[in-house]
């Protein structure tokens, strides 16, 4: 492979090669996580491909037969002459040919005016550029250099590419936070949040909790932490994804740094690089790495370290677009079933899957298309746009006229020179719009009090703002919200609104005049339509409308008292308590007297229903889950969602249970509800009077239920008794192990899985010393209070009330 080296070129090959065996034995170090904050040289480069051109930052790919002009834009001061090497390399274990490396002198005049053209031959796979001083056999010593390792310079051109691209992503994110603080700081929250989903940045969310003035510091330090890993990113440097290389990069993004912290894959592709090319060096020469962010046709240089003139000398290696088939934006809508409005003039289509798509020009002249009538394509322009969070249409040239009401469009765009329709969205045109109120808000405008009403139409995604006008009067402002696609939800005050018609006022995106809606405004008086109440309760049911306005009840001469008013299914429902067991007989016929607040008396006749069944708790056992957990809970009061309850219940009314009888155990708002039989073996008799209920909550409710539960009886007919508290169902973190440093001063470090479901944890059990678990915690390790010996104290997310203990082995500190 070699063979045609001087003796010399034979030594530098195999410095080389031992310096490449020495390189899995190499420990990471924090130093070597550069930054490339040093400007470098510039190159101006644009790519033709069958007549088309395009600069290099639209250039995703290299094809074979891709005529690529490259121009060194130095300064005519320039004092040391660079020679610009361009070389074609076709992987790890084909060295190139001596004729796939092309030579121009920077100093030359034809070449500083007019650059070169290179052809990318067949089989060609990787494009490097090499920035060197002028040497005497300086060419010849490089090209065999590369020809004697190519593998060393093959992984040098895939993570010059992996970490240009990552680095676009945090230079786009950057640059938006800086900007906008200085700008608008009260956009700064909303801004960062859609751009660390478009670019897959990790946002510290506690940054949002300082001052104005200090968030966007907060948001920018630790930037070698920011940029998350993206599966797009990767396929673009298609040998990135499997082998060695990508084990490396792996296995460097989840080393812990000392002080916490992890290494992104950013910073695992930079230390990764920065191990090889600085174990390659000669007694000429040594390689610096160069990241190359374009700008139009303008290659901008980014050094990690300041290039050298005298022995060794540097050579500046720069990573080009990878010789490959394009690896198209996997964008997809994240939302498939919204829907959009075409005369929005913030359209903003949401996108995920392709940071890449927000941070670089590779992608580039968007259009939504939308098919018009008569079977034409319409095609509104559209842009990327990262602190919008998605992709943002120009509808201004839109004729609504040309189509359809509900139209699906469809997003295209060109990767570098290549075409490609990304995902689709439901779109509405408002040309003429009928707005409808809901049935279920049918006569629900009623004045003297605040109400909602609900508009339904096509088009209600279009509403702009909506305002309410009575009579004579000037329009009044009203708070509104999309409720669904085709609905509104609106708020309209009518406490001291006459009864009447009123206009709704809806102004949708585009239109000089608001579209009205009149509604009719009722005054009404209370209505009752039923009282519901059983032999031997104390607070009974009166269903109607209005019934604010109810202000005493008085059954058979026992006065019940207005308990609780709320609105069910578009009636008022008035809960009433009785001070004492009201005296009633199971069928009996009663005549209630309802006392409104203007003075009326309204009569409504009601039948006493029979009485309903009714339990106590006798006792209950709470058992953990067989998997031991390091968390001890504090009181028999907590149930872990995996562990189970045992409870003994006593049957009052009746006095005897059927075996027929059910306990019904169910969360406050009854998302979660199981009922427990003999039948299934969940119910079992101790004797006539007293039986056992076993529950197991995850396998009843799953592993999304939490909070407080209760039970009741619900007897043989059906009746249901009331509710009794029995539990509160609490979710329990997976805590590993405690390490600590050597420095009593210093926290330890937590490690677990679902520590998301911790509230905070102290050293104390009075929690003077905790540290708050954030919402949203995703990680799998957190800093903490050295523990008192091996025990630590938590609360629980779902019960904060509560201190618990954690006993869990403290280990030292990996080093």
């Amino acid at each position: 492979m070699i063979g045609d080296i001087s003796i010399v070129q034979k030594i530098a090959a195999r410095t080389i090669l031992v310096g490449l065996a020495t390189l899995g034995a190499t420990h990471t170090a924090r130093g070597e996580a550069a930054t490339f904050d040093l400007t470098g040289p510039r190159v101006e480069m644009k790519v033709s491909r069958s007549g088309k051109s395009l600069p290099i930052s639209e250039t995703a790919n290299f094809q074979p037969g891709d005529r690529i002009w490259i121009h060194p834009d130095l300064p005519e001061s320039q004092s040391v002459r660079y020679l610009m090497i361009v070389a074609f390399l076709r992987g790890s274990t084909n060295p190139p040919p001596e004729d796939w490396f092309t030579r121009a002198e920077t100093w030359n005049k034809k070449v500083r005016q007019e650059g070169i053209m290179v052809t990318v031959p067949a089989e060609a796979q990787q494009v490097l550029v090499f920035l060197a001083p002028e040497t005497t056999g300086g060419f010849s010593t490089l090209r065999t250099a590369v020809r004697a390792v190519p593998g060393v310079f093959v992984r040098a051109s895939q993570d010059l590419n992996q970490a240009g691209l990552y680095r676009s992503r945090l230079e786009k994110y950057l640059s938006v936070v800086r900007e906008t603080s200085d700008t608008d700081p009260k956009e700064l929250r909303e801004r960062s949040v859609q751009m660390a989903k478009t670019l897959g940045i990790r946002l510290d969310q506690q940054c949002f909790d300082r001052p104005v003035e200090q968030q966007a510091s907060c948001l920018t330090q630790n930037t070698d932490r920011l940029v998350l890993d993206d599966g797009h990113s990767q396929s673009v440097v298609a040998a990135m994804t499997t082998g060695p290389s990508s084990d490396l990069i792996g296995a460097i993004s989840t080393t812990p740094m000392a002080g916490g912290g992890f290494y992104s894959a950013y910073v695992g592709a930079v230390v990764d690089l920065a191990r090889l090319l600085g174990n390659i060096h000669t007694a000429e020469f040594q390689y610096i790495p160069a990241l190359a962010m374009p700008d139009g046709e303008q290659l901008n240089l980014h050094l990690n370290n300041p290039p050298s003139f005298r022995n060794p000398k540097s050579v500046i290696v720069v990573g080009l677009p990878a010789v490959e088939a394009p690896q198209l934006p996997p964008l997809r809508n994240p939302s498939v079933d919204q829907v959009f409005c075409l005369q929005n003039p913030s359209l903003v289509l949401p996108v995920e899957g392709a940071p890449l798509v927000f941070s670089t020009d590779i992608a580039h002249d968007f259009v939504l298309s939308l098919p018009a009538k008569g079977g034409k394509q319409v095609e509104l322009p559209a842009k990327a746009d990262a602190a919008r969070g998605g992709i943002v249409v120009d509808a201004r040239k839109a004729e609504a006229a040309e189509l359809d009401t509900q139209v699906v469009g469809t997003l295209r765009g060109n990767w570098g020179f290549e075409t490609f329709a990304g995902p689709s969205f439901h779109i509405r045109n408002a040309q003429r719009v009928d707005w409808t109120v809901a049935a279920k808000d049918q006569g629900a405008l009623i004045v003297g009090r605040d109400d909602t009403l609900h508009l339904e139409s096509m088009c209600a995604v279009c509403a702009e703002k909506v305002s309410l006008k009575m009579g004579d009067t000037s329009e009044s402002k009203l708070n509104w919200k999309s409720s669904g696609n085709n609905e509104l939800e609106i708020h309209i005050p009518m406490k001291d609104a006459p009864a009447g018609q009123v206009k709704l006022l809806v102004q949708r995106f585009g239109q000089a005049h608001p579209d009205e809606v009149t509604v009719q405004a009722f005054s009404e008086a209370a209505k009752l339509d039923d009282f519901t109440i059983s032999v031997g309760d104390k607070q009974g049911v009166l269903e109607g409308t209005r019934l604010d306005e109810v202000k005493s009840f008085e059954l058979n001469g026992i006065d019940f008292a207005p308990a609780k008013l709320a609105r069910a299914d578009r009636k008022d429902v008035l809960y009433l308590a009785a001070p004492e067991t009201a005296s009633f007989r199971a069928e009996q016929n009663l005549v209630a007297r309802v006392g409104l607040k203007d003075g009326r008396v309204l009569n409504l006749q009601t039948t006493v229903r029979p009485a309903r069944p009714r339990v106590s708790l006798v006792s209950k056992s709470v058992l953990a889950s067989s998997s031991t957990s390091a968390i001890r809970l504090a009181n028999q009061d907590m149930l872990p969602q995996d562990g189970r309850i045992s409870f003994f219940v006593k049957s009052e009314l009746p006095e005897k249970f059927s075996h027929s009888e059910k306990i019904e155990v169910a969360s406050e708002d009854e998302a979660f509800r199981v009922t427990l039989s003999v039948a299934d073996g969940t119910l079992v008799m101790q004797d006539t009077e007293t039986a056992l209920a076993i529950l197991e909550p995850l396998k009843s409710f799953g592993p999304s239920a939490f909070g407080a539960l209760r039970f009741r009886a619900i007897s043989e007919e059906g009746g249901k008794g009331d509710w009794i508290p029995l539990v509160k169902l609490v979710r329990l973190p997976t805590l590993k192990e405690i390490r600590c440093p050597d420095s009593p001063d210093k926290q330890c470090r937590l490690s677990g899985s679902n520590l998301f479901l911790l509230e905070s944890v102290a050293s104390d059990p009075q929690f003077a010393h905790n540290v708050p678990v954030p919402a949203g915690f995703a990680d799998t390790s957190l800093n903490v209070p050295r523990p008192n010996g091996t025990i630590l104290y938590v609360k629980l997310r779902d019960e904060p009330a509560a201190g618990n203990m954690a006993v869990l082995p403290v280990l030292p500190e990996d080093r």
